[in-house]
């Protein structure tokens, strides 16, 4: 160990300096990931109660050290359970940027061939811009790493193909399949009236009603992409990565639906070409 410097009894090495930039890092990404949250409460919460654990250990008082020890020592299974959609959002984001997410699987021959299948664009277009019209409220969810098989069950199965009609007639109001999600999966209308997890962030625009909350909040948890019609104003709306763009036009949902879907994942794949799949990060 290389001795940096030495202040008093603490002696600092470079690996000590190496160690409190990783944990500050650390931090900073879960900062980063439960802000705007609920969970950031509960998280600085749990950090006071481990703070002041520690004081009362140094102080030596017995009985609340005893106590506290035994809170502290169920921490990480209380963790677990509390955190559970960031913990599913922070092992799904270092999935994405290491070598072992998709782009490594796509390097197979057999993967290759199935990973391309486009979905029918316009079908889907004319039938949110029909849906606006009416005011007619709308969930549609295009799956893309994830065919989102646990969504997917707590609706009912279609597996049909995509077209304007079946689209407008599932999201009438006297439809049975009306209230909750479509999802799409390899150019098919997989399920109807799913369930998606609700967003819980503070960030959230007040006038967002709960079909934009669980748009954003199933592109927290998953890599889709999420298109809204509002009931209310008949304002179509795009969510990808917790975001939401407002208020589209025919051709702007156009634009952004082949970005995101097609012309973004491209341009992951051709970065993901520049590093040898079983090459080490640096």
């Amino acid at each position: 160990m290389i001795l940096l410097f030495k202040i008093g009894f603490l002696t600092i090495s470079w690996l000590d300096i190496i160690d409190i930039l990783l944990v500050a890092l650390l931090l900073f990404q879960l900062y980063k990931l439960l802000k705007g949250s609920i969970a950031i409460n509960i998280f600085l919460g749990f950090l006071s109660i481990y703070l002041i654990y520690l004081i009362v250990k140094a102080l030596k008082m017995e009985l609340l050290t005893a106590i506290l020890g035994q809170f502290i020592g169920v921490g990480v299974i209380a963790a677990l359970i509390l955190f559970q959609q960031e913990i599913r959002k922070f092992l799904l984001m270092i999935g994405k940027t290491t070598i072992f997410g998709e782009n490594f699987f796509s390097f197979w021959p057999w993967q290759k061939r199935a990973a391309k299948e486009d979905i029918n664009l316009a079908p889907i277009i004319d039938s949110a811009k029909i849906l606006s019209g009416t005011n007619t409220g709308a969930l549609i969810v295009f799956a893309k790493s994830s065919e989102l098989k646990f969504y997917a069950e707590s609706g009912d199965t279609i597996d049909a193909v995509i077209s304007k009609r079946l689209l407008i007639t599932i999201f009438q109001k006297t439809s049975p399949l009306h209230d909750g999600a479509v999802i799409l999966s390899k150019g098919r209308i997989k399920a109807a009236r799913c369930i998606l997890p609700v967003s819980e962030s503070n960030e959230i625009p007040a006038n967002f009603g709960l079909r934009h909350r669980a748009a954003i909040g199933i592109t927290e948890v998953t890599d889709s992409v999420v298109l809204v019609v509002s009931e209310e104003t008949g304002q179509i709306s795009l969510a990808i990565n917790g975001r939401m763009d407002n208020n589209l036009s025919k051709s702007e949902l156009r634009t952004k639906l082949h970005y995101y879907l097609y012309e973004r994942e491209e341009k992951h794949k051709e970065d993901a070409l520049d590093v040898h799949p079983f090459s080490t990060l640096s």
